[in-house]
């Protein structure tokens, strides 16, 4: 994929998902950014720091509610009667996989997937761009590269003008995610990683601690707090 391509980015207005956007905008052309609500804590959060990345670099974006998804999951992302969970060791197999399961909203990326290739596929486009990364796969099945193979393989069999799916970050943990966006200088002070919709991040929930870790271990702790308002 040398020639530039015309493409949609699934855009949380997360870690991973502002370093696919911003590779998607360096190699290709970007001409919408989708974001979506399903009742996650996080919603307005995720939706203002997807707004704010696609205005900076000019790109539509558009606001996609899927309340349904909200009401058909028990996910802690959804439900706050539900505690988040909160794990210390992150690279024990039994901690994380019980974390995922706290969170799991079913589908929730096959979904997401399909929407965009449905909107690729009348629109013409060629890509649907998303940010997955290789710690979470073990556990996130819909992070790893065969479930990319495995959409892929489905949209041909689903679509008239099939798009491909393709992730830049689906082979790098949090910590190599981080160091591409570093270097690419993709937007890190406008993310919200964090699975509260509070007015800074918690550092305490997963996705929290995946962050610090990242940045801990990439040197980029107090360039990260100097520089993203919500650190």
């Amino acid at each position: 994929m040398s020639e530039r391509q015309t493409a949609i980015v699934l855009l949380s207005g997360g870690l991973d998902s502002a370093v696919a956007f911003k590779w998607a905008l360096d190699h290709h052309e970007v001409r919408l950014a989708l974001t979506f609500d399903y009742g996650q804590r996080a919603a307005l959060r995720e939706m203002k720091a997807a707004q704010a990345m696609s205005r900076r670099y000019q790109v539509r974006h558009q606001f996609m509610a899927l309340e349904w998804l909200g009401e058909a999951t028990a996910s802690a992302l959804v439900r706050e009667e539900q505690p988040l969970p909160t794990p210390r060791e992150l690279d024990t197999p039994e901690v994380v996989r019980e974390s995922a399961r706290a969170v799991w909203v079913p589908n929730r990326n096959g979904l997401f997937v399909n929407i965009a290739a449905c909107l690729a596929e009348a629109r013409q486009l060629d890509l649907v761009v998303a940010g997955f990364n290789a710690e979470e796969a073990a556990t996130f099945p819909d992070n790893s590269p065969q479930f990319v193979e495995a959409i892929n393989a489905c949209l041909r069999w689903s679509t008239l003008r099939p798009p491909t799916l393709v992730s830049p970050t689906q082979q790098l943990t949090k910590t190599g995610i981080l160091r591409l966006g570093r270097e690419i200088e993709a937007p890190l002070d406008l993310i919200w990683v964090c699975y509260q919709g509070g007015e800074r991040y918690c550092w305490e929930c997963e996705s929290c601690q995946r962050l610090r870790r990242a940045l801990l271990q990439a040197r980029s702790w107090d360039w990260f707090k100097s520089v993203n308002r919500y650190a």
